[in-house]
């Protein structure tokens, strides 16, 4: 890349966008891109994935062509795109006719910056030829793991997406994912023809967002409590794994004074629209959905996600995550975990329809979740593991902020085991923990297991460690689930040195965890003087002014962390307000009177 052309790289970035400068692997990115250069991006939520296919489709001739899998963040992209002054479109099924045919003709007369397309919509022969009459600077394929077919969000119309590269040989393609372990990215590469493409990997942490994961007791108490002390007022994602829960789950909260709103497949269009639209524009909503919501959500305001299910995987858990704290201010990822969660996730695996090597990766999959939930060190050292990034223990999670206890489960655990062998591997924890605790209850009395050896061999442990310790001996594979029966725990394989006195079991103990200190709200920045609070919470109101006259999401305006500094600084002229970061040459022309008066009325 010409030094004229990484300078022009660098003005658009500052007069476009509003940036100094790029960050990370960005710049790098951009000036491949730019040369005609393929590339596989990798990249967490926030880490400015979009900047890297924008300012090369901005620069090279013709129009770039972005491939989304979802319409809501095709038109928040474009929302956001317009305010900067760029010219962008979408093709997709909420246009109607004489739209659609005005895009067309835009796209073929050069009048587009950047087109939004639907993958389904793009490899249709009539889109194919429509293309091929216009000068298209770029592909962009976003979300690529959806090209994964063992992944959390695959995407069928994804995989037709290599005729792009016979079709259009000499136009570059960049494909990007924030989530991607070494076989998605594998697949990727392959199913998408990018052989020769470079592959850039940014960090997968995002220091930002303490991960937090308790013992499930009374899970919703234990939420409402955490919304309370942690984020009360605060926009947040509360994922369940049912429809129904959700719904009861919402309701629940909303009686309990949270700001509450369920989303699912289950629920009509226009209800769905409505509900994410109201926790996109709105401040302080939280959603409680099931994962057909989030993907592509582009709200950089969420300061929490929560889970009250066990997600199926590591990628899931960290796609779904990663949309808390995109503005980079302190966010919480937090999920109540129990036994009940490993047997029906196991479920869900062996019920499934999947072949064999399906149900294989799945479980793998599964069970690299559940080694992050009960392991006592850091978890985001686990967690960028299973990326294959190393790293040192964050101070940011609960493992580190308070460090688990670990106790040689080992007699516990042949207890356990014994229970489950003398009852006939005919039943769930409920009932072996009965058994163990010496209970003599009508279930008890009527299998007589109050004539077993092992009846109440464990009365000196109580039922929460009774607990703990059936649920990490099938998350350690030393116990596994019949789902036939209804449940039943049955001896795994692994299970059987231990009963013969030749493996040593050590498990993290049940205790009452030390609550994790409060957090202040604010960016690593200094914090706001009582003047510049004021400011900043007239700057917000005007936003919200401005967001609901164009229908657009606040942040379309101008993102918290741009409002912050503006309230930090109190610019008193156009000039100081354009070396704001965020402010661009297109906002300060639209906003820049409205933002000076805001910050200098006395």
């Amino acid at each position: 890349m010409t030094m004229t052309a990484s300078t022009r790289a660098l003005a658009l970035l500052r007069e476009t966008f509003g940036h100094a400068q790029f960050r990370g692997e960005q710049q790098a990115i951009v000036e491949h891109v730019i040369t005609g250069g393929d590339a596989l991006v990798l990249m967490p939520t926030g880490g400015g994935k979009s900047l890297c296919y924008q300012v090369p489709a901005l620069l090279r001739p013709g129009t770039g062509v972005v491939v989304s899998p979802l319409i809501a963040l095709m038109q928040d992209q474009v929302a956001a795109l317009t305010q900067l002054g760029v010219r962008a479109a979408v093709l997709n099924s909420t246009l109607d006719a004489d739209t659609a045919r005005t895009t067309e003709r835009a796209l073929v007369a050069g009048e587009i910056d950047l087109l939004y397309v639907a993958p389904e919509r793009l490899t249709t022969p009539r889109c194919l030829d429509l293309i091929a009459r216009s000068q298209v600077a770029l592909f962009a394929i976003d979300e690529a793991h959806c090209v994964s077919q063992w992944g959390h969000d695959f995407r069928p119309e994804y995989l037709q997406l290599s005729l792009l590269h016979a079709r259009f040989p000499d136009v570059p393609r960049i494909a990007l994912t924030a989530t991607a372990d070494p076989q998605t990215r594998s697949e990727i590469v392959a199913r998408l023809a990018l052989d020769r493409a470079r592959v850039f990997v940014s960090s997968f942490d995002r220091p930002n967002i303490r991960y937090t994961i308790v013992d499930k007791t009374d899970p919703r108490n234990q939420l409402l409590r955490f919304i309370r002390d942690e984020h009360a007022g605060a926009a947040g994602i509360v994922y369940c794994l049912s429809r129904r829960k959700v719904d009861e789950t919402a309701a629940w909260l909303v009686a309990q004074g949270v700001n509450a709103l369920p989303y699912h497949a289950g629920m009509d269009n226009a209800s769905r629209a409505r509900h994410q639209a109201r926790f996109q524009s709105e401040d302080g909503v939280v959603i409680v959905a099931t994962i057909a919501f989030g993907m592509g959500i582009d709200k950089p305001d969420v300061r929490f996600v929560a889970h009250l299910d066990l997600p199926k995987s590591i990628e899931g858990y960290y796609q779904e995550t990663g949309r808390a704290g995109r503005d980079g201010l302190p966010a919480d990822a937090w999920m109540a975990y129990g036994l009940a969660d490993v047997v029906q996730q196991r479920r869900l695996i062996e019920q499934s329809e999947g072949s064999d090597e399906f149900k294989r990766i799945s479980t793998a999959k599964l069970d690299a979740l559940l080694g992050l939930c009960e392991t006592p060190g850091c978890r985001r050292v686990r967690l960028l593991d299973y990326f294959g990034e190393a790293s040192a223990a964050c101070g940011n999670c609960d493992t580190c902020i308070d460090a688990p206890q670990t106790w040689d489960a080992t007699d516990a655990a042949r207890k356990a085991l014994s229970a489950i062998y003398r009852t006939g591997q005919r039943f769930g924890a409920v009932h072996l923990i009965d058994v163990l605790r010496g209970r003599s209850n009508e279930r008890v009395l009527r299998w007589e297991h109050d004539r077993l050896g092992v009846f109440g061999i464990g009365a000196d442990v109580d039922d929460n460690t009774w607990r703990s310790v059936f649920r990490q001996l099938a998350a350690l594979g030393y116990v596994r689930v019949d789902h036939a029966a209804h449940g039943a725990l049955k001896l795994g394989v692994a299970s059987r040195p231990v009963l013969k006195g030749e493996e040593r079991v050590e498990m993290r103990r049940v205790v009452a965890r030390t609550p994790a200190p409060a957090r202040p709200r604010t960016s690593t920045a200094e914090a706001l003087t009582p003047v510049a609070a004021g400011v900043l919470q007239r700057l917000k109101a005007w936003r919200t002014g401005e967001a609901r006259a164009q229908a657009v999401p606040a942040y379309v305006i101008l993102h918290d962390s741009t409002l912050s500094e503006i309230a930090r600084r109190q610019p008193s002229d156009a000039g100081a307000l354009a070396r704001i970061p965020g402010i661009g040459a297109r906002k300060l022309e639209r906003y820049g009177d409205a933002l000076l008066q805001i910050t200098r009325a006395p």
